[in-house]
């Protein structure tokens, strides 16, 4: 049996996008984040972060910084009640061209294989058209953007907490 899940993009969903966040001190987790990620939980979701993280490729950060990151963030969600099956990230500058760098599809497609997920009664949740291109590639259903759109077949919100109403 296929398992369904909502695919988060980190900066700009999960937290505040202050544009390259790798320490402790700058993550801010939106308003609303862990109600929401409590209620797709209740409604039998598994939960996914797929996150381009150029800022290693760049330089500005290394991975062991983002990876330190990403355990405060999930221990954060432990704390709340709230399971995190597994982090994705790319950590490619752009001009790598690699294939798992959103608007690419490999991360989601990663999970889909590893976790059995029915991508047809799955959701992507973005803050931007990379996620939306992604999630569509990769042939997930839902898209729901943080912020505007020109994709007729996404549902714009301006809040996480506005998921609720939608999923379930």
């Amino acid at each position: 049996m296929a398992f369904k899940a909502v695919f988060l993009d980190r900066d700009g969903v999960i937290n505040e996008d202050k544009g390259y966040v790798y320490k402790q001190k700058d993550f801010i987790f939106t308003d609303g984040i862990f109600e929401t990620l409590k209620h797709f939980q209740e409604c039998g979701y598994l939960l996914f972060v797929v996150t381009n993280q150029s800022g290693i490729g760049r330089g500005y950060y290394t991975e062991e910084e983002f990876l330190a990151l990403n355990n405060y963030m999930l221990k954060e969600f432990e704390k709340e009640g709230v399971k995190i099956s597994k982090v994705y990230y790319c950590p490619h500058a752009p001009e790598i061209m690699c294939a798992c760098r959103k608007p690419n599809p490999k991360m989601l497609l990663e999970a889909q294989k590893e976790f059995d997920i029915d991508m047809n009664a799955s959701w992507l949740i973005g803050d931007n058209e990379r996620d939306m291109e992604a999630g569509l590639r990769a042939g997930v259903k839902n898209l729901i953007l943080l912020g505007e759109s020109c994709i007729e077949s996404v549902k714009k919100i301006k809040s996480i907490k506005e998921a609720i109403d939608i999923i379930s």
